[in-house]
C-alpha cells in the first residue's frame, strides 16, 4: 500500500486561528502565508518593508494584515511584540538571509546569526506568553540541509575570532536554529505546556535566498534547477510543521533525492544537531544574555 503525500489539501480548517509569519513577503515566506491564509487562518505578515508585504498580501485570500518587522534589529523584533494583543496559535519564524557579505547589525551581531536565528529567539520569547497552551499551538522555524556543516562555538557565535566565511556562518545560524528548537521544546515540556515547537527545511528551493550565492555554487545552482523544489513545494514542510500532528521538536524537509525535494516528512537532522543537549542549553543561555530575552517561566 502506497504511503500517502501530504499536500495542502490536507491541511485543517484555520478558522479563528491567528498566525505571524516573518519575511512573508516573497519566497517560501510568501508561499506559507498565502496557504496558512486560504485555510482560514488570520495571518500577518511580519516583514522588512510593509510596501512589499502589502504587494504580496494582494496575492493572498482570505484576512491578511501586515505589519512591520526587521528580525535583524531587536528594538524592531521587541517593538513589535509589545504591540501583540490577543492570543497567536501559529508563529512561523521564517525571515532569514543567505551567503551575504560581510557585515554586522544594529545590535552588533554577525549578519546570518543576528537574522537567522538570535532574531528569531528574541521574538519567539517575547510572544510566547499570547500562545494558548494547547498542541496546535506552534512555533516553527526554518532550518537548513547546509546545519550538516555547521560548527557552533558558545564562545564565539558571532565569529570575531575568525576570518569571515559566508557559508559557515550560514551553516552556522541555521544549526543554531535546530538547537533552539530542540531545547525551547525541553523548556516548554519542563513546564507542562503542550505548545510544539518544530524545525522545518525547504531541501533546495528556487527562490531570491540564493541571489548572493558566487562561484561554483552560482554554477551549480544554475545547471541543477530540475533537482530544486519551487517555492510551493519548499514551503510544504513548514506548513506541515505548522498545521499536522507531527511529534514535538521534529525536523520536517522534503522526503526525496537526498531530502533535497519531494513531498513532506519527518526526518533526522544531520549529526552536528543531534545528541549535545549541553550545547543546546549553553546556547540558550548565552543567547538570553545577548538579546536580552528569556523563556516566560510559566506556560500560558
Amino acid at each position: 500500500m502506497l504511503k500517502h503525500k501530504w499536500t495542502i489539501a490536507d491541511m485543517p480548517n484555520l478558522t479563528g486561528k491567528t498566525a505571524v509569519v516573518t519575511g512573508s513577503s516573497s519566497g517560501i515566506g510568501l508561499v506559507t502565508a498565502r496557504e496558512l491564509a486560504r485555510a482560514g487562518a488570520n495571518v500577518v505578515l511580519a516583514v522588512r518593508n510593509p510596501d512589499k508585504g502589502a504587494q504580496a498580501a494582494t496575492q493572498m485570500p482570505g484576512r491578511t494584515e501586515v505589519r512591520e518587522l526587521d528580525v535583524s534589529n531587536l528594538a524592531s523584533v521587541r517593538g513589535f511584540a509589545a504591540n501583540w494583543a490577543g492570543d497567536l496559535d501559529i508563529l512561523v519564524n521564517n525571515a532569514g538571509i543567505m551567503l551575504v557579505p560581510e557585515g554586522r547589525t544594529a545590535d552588533g551581531f554577525e549578519l546570518h546569526m543576528g537574522t537567522n536565528y538570535f532574531g528569531a529567539f528574541a521574538l519567539t520569547n517575547l510572544l510566547l506568553p499570547h500562545m494558548p497552551n494547547r498542541s496546535t499551538s506552534r512555533v516553527v522555524s526554518v532550518s537548513s540541509q547546509l546545519h550538516k556543516g555547521g560548527h557552533l562555538q558558545l564562545d564565539d557565535l558571532n565569529g570575531d575570532r575568525r576570518a569571515y566565511n559566508a557559508m559557515q556562518a550560514y551553516r552556522d545560524s541555521k544549526l543554531a536554529n535546530i538547537y533552539f528548537t530542540t531545547e525551547l521544546q525541553r523548556l516548554l515540556d519542563n513546564v507542562g505546556s503542550q505548545i510544539r515547537a518544530i524545525t522545518a527545511h525547504p531541501g533546495i528551493a528556487r527562490t531570491n535566498l540564493n541571489d548572493h550565492v558566487t562561484g561554483h555554487m552560482k554554477v551549480f545552482a544554475r545547471t541543477a534547477m530540475w533537482i530544486f523544489n519551487d517555492a510551493d513545494h519548499g514551503a510544504y514542510p513548514t506548513l506541515y510543521g505548522a498545521t499536522a500532528d507531527v511529534a514535538a521538536a521534529s525536523y520536517v524537509g522534503p522526503d526525496s533525492l537526498g531530502h533535497f525535494r519531494g513531498d513532506p516528512e519527518v526526518h533526522n537532522p544531520g549529526r552536528a544537531a543531534r545528541n549535545n543537549p549541553k550545547l543546546g542549553q549553553g546556547l540558550w543561555e548565552i543567547s538570553a544574555r545577548l538579546t536580552g530575552s528569556d523563556f516566560p517561566v510559566q506556560a500560558h
